[in-house]
C-alpha cells in the first residue's frame, strides 16, 4: 500500500509525466495573467483560480461531510480575467499548494477505498485521481497560453 500511496503523491505533485504546477505558473509577468491569446476562452488567471476552486472543493468533500460544493459551472470559474493585484495571485498559488498538502495528508491517514458516507460512491482514491487528472488537464492549457504569449521556457 505504501508504494501505491507514494505513486499517488507523485501523480498529484506532477513532474513525472507532465509539468508541475509550480513550474507551469512560475515567472509569469503579472500584466499577462488576464490575456486570452487567439480567442482562447480562459486566461491563465482564470485557469489557476479554477484549479484552486475545484481542488479545494474535492479536498473539502473528502474531509467534511457537511461540505456544500459551489454551483456548477458558474461558481467554479472566476468572472474577472485577471487578479486585482499581485497579492491575489500569490494567495491563489499559496492556497493551491496548501490544499494539495492537506489532501496528501488525507492520503496517508485515511482509507483510500472506503466510499464516503456522504457521497454517492466516491472514495479518497477517486478524489485523488480526479484532482490529478483535472489539474494536469488545465496545466496543459496554461502551458499552451504561455507558449502563445512567448513566455514559456521548457
Amino acid at each position: 500500500m505504501e508504494v501505491f500511496i507514494n505513486e499517488l503523491e507523485k501523480l498529484l505533485k506532477g513532474g513525472s509525466a507532465h509539468v508541475t504546477f509550480k513550474d507551469a505558473t512560475a515567472d509569469i509577468p503579472f500584466e499577462v495573467l488576464g490575456e486570452r491569446p487567439h480567442g482562447l476562452p480562459y486566461s491563465i488567471w482564470q485557469l489557476v483560480e479554477h484549479i484552486r476552486i475545484a481542488q479545494w472543493d474535492m479536498l473539502e468533500f473528502s474531509r467534511n461531510h457537511n461540505h456544500k460544493s459551489p454551483k456548477w459551472p458558474e461558481e467554479y470559474w472566476p468572472k474577472e480575467l485577471a487578479p486585482t493585484d499581485k497579492g491575489s495571485w500569490d494567495a491563489s498559488l499559496r492556497q493551491i499548494a496548501e490544499d494539495l498538502n492537506a489532501f496528501l495528508t488525507l492520503l496517508n491517514t485515511n482509507n483510500l477505498y472506503e466510499p464516503f458516507a456522504h457521497g454517492s460512491g466516491q472514495s479518497l482514491l477517486r478524489e485523488a485521481l480526479q484532482i490529478a487528472d483535472h489539474t494536469a488537464y488545465h496545466l496543459a492549457e496554461i502551458v499552451v497560453i504561455r507558449r502563445l504569449l512567448g513566455i514559456w521556457k521548457p
